[in-house]
């Protein structure tokens, strides 16, 4: 049976490519007996019942490397996470949750600041240095100006990638100037609310440079229940140096004496806002827990 890529499902028609031709798929109800659903960047076994018109069904999905619950997408390499320097405020604390969950899905975090020709450098700095200490590769950007472009286009090469961020900070702009063309709706941003339109309407993997990429609606989400507050301090690429050499073996880098991360916080070595950002996330993710057992 030939085997392919799921590069776009819509109303239970999988687009499916295997080498080099795309086939348009249904799914068995097997998929719905054994509780699996088959999402864009699934690799798959199908059967081909009519080569004229592409026709097929899919008979069985491949293991996952990882996949997202939101939106829906399987085997992803690194999302590109956009902020923007102004319109809108950028949001790190939720560009420090959706660090926690690539961390989490072995996916590789790189942080795009965009919309550069709207700031300061100084504004555009105080974003950057809070994130030097992870080691994640930086790119500042500007779609107008086409800063940036080229090292974004870069790093696209022969991975799959998801773009994230709030809305309105220019995901779909840098996706379409990379394209060379309008593959994505711009959504205009909301002068009232200071966002963006929701205009993606579905995951859709396209292809570039022998990888895909993916603009992806709804990932600027968090689901804290899906982690332990024990958990978080893992997610912490920064933290982990320190980590061996705090008081206490349990240390969750809080309210701890002699806790050597927050030693480093005090001596420079670990950005204080992304520790602070860090003590909210935990505090999120408790109470949750907290509240999904009842007291």
């Amino acid at each position: 049976m030939p085997d392919g890529m799921i590069t776009k499902g819509v109303g239970g028609l999988y687009t499916v490519i295997s080498e080099k031709c795309e086939y348009f798929c249904k799914a068995r109800g097997l998929f719905r007996k054994n509780d699996e659903k088959p999402i864009p960047g699934d690799w798959v076994e199908f059967k081909v019942t009519n080569e004229q018109l592409k026709e097929g069904y899919l008979l069985k999905i491949k293991k996952r490397k990882n996949y997202l619950i939101r939106p829906a997408v399987a085997n992803i390499d690194q999302a590109i996470l956009v902020v923007s320097v102004l319109d809108p405020k950028p949001d790190l604390l939720l560009i420090d949750k959706l660090i926690c969950v690539c961390e989490s899905k072995d996916i590789t975090p790189i942080i795009c600041i965009n919309k550069t020709d709207l700031g300061s450098k100084l504004e555009e700095s105080e974003i950057a240095n809070q994130y030097i200490q992870t080691g994640y590769k930086i790119i500042s950007c500007s779609v107008k100006n086409e800063k940036g472009m080229a090292l974004i286009d870069e790093i696209l090469h022969d991975k799959i990638s998801v773009f994230a961020g709030q809305s309105g900070v220019g995901k779909s702009s840098i996706l379409n100037s990379i394209m060379k063309k309008e593959v994505m709706e711009i959504g205009d941003i909301s002068i009232k609310i200071g966002r963006g339109k929701n205009t993606t309407r579905h995951a859709e993997f396209i292809s570039i440079h022998g990888g895909y990429l993916v603009d992806t609606p709804g990932f600027s989400s968090f689901e804290p229940q899906l982690f332990s507050p024990n958990q978080l301090k893992e997610l912490y690429v920064e933290f982990q140096q320190f980590e061996n050499t705090c008081r206490f073996s349990g240390c969750i880098h809080i309210n701890e004496p002699d806790c050597a991360v927050k030693n480093a916080v005090k001596s420079g070595k670990i950005s204080m806002e992304r520790h602070k950002r860090y003590t909210t996330i935990y505090e999120i993710i408790k109470q949750v827990k907290k509240e999904k057992r009842g007291y």
